[in-house]
């Protein structure tokens, strides 16, 4: 690799989507600006999660990564987050892409929040049926 070439994927979980840059480096996790530490600050779990697929390889402290994301949770953005770096390792590297698969890494989590509906009091609940 190159001193400037960075390789980019889109992940995307929830309604949060993470656009993310890979380049060789010392592991630096940079997300809107700060360090993935600053921004995840209130859970240790989203940042071994954001580390995944970098443990699952062996890769760790090769890499830096460059995320810009927006919409959904913190939960949700971290989880599309691991999903954008993986899609950049199988692009650095295709034969990594049968490891990431088997952790479960590269798919898609699709599940979206279901909507409100009329009538009732969420997306299915409804008011207590009384007989009398």
């Amino acid at each position: 690799m190159a001193a400037n070439t960075y390789f980019y994927a889109l992940g995307r979980r929830k309604s949060a989507t993470a656009r993310v840059r890979l380049q060789s480096g010392k592991g630096a996790i940079t997300v809107n600006g700060h360090t993935a530490a600053e921004y995840f600050a209130d859970s240790s779990y989203m940042l071994a999660k954001l580390q995944e697929p970098f443990t699952v390889l062996d890769l760790t402290n090769k890499y830096d990564v460059s995320v810009v994301v927006s919409g959904g949770g913190h939960d949700g953005q971290a989880e599309a987050i691991r999903l954008g770096i993986a899609k950049t390792l199988v692009l650095l590297n295709e034969d990594v892409k049968s490891t990431l698969k088997r952790a479960e890494l590269l798919s898609r989590d699709s599940r979206e929040k279901e909507r409100k509906k009329f009538g009732l009091k969420g997306a299915r609940k409804q008011r207590q049926f009384t007989k009398r």
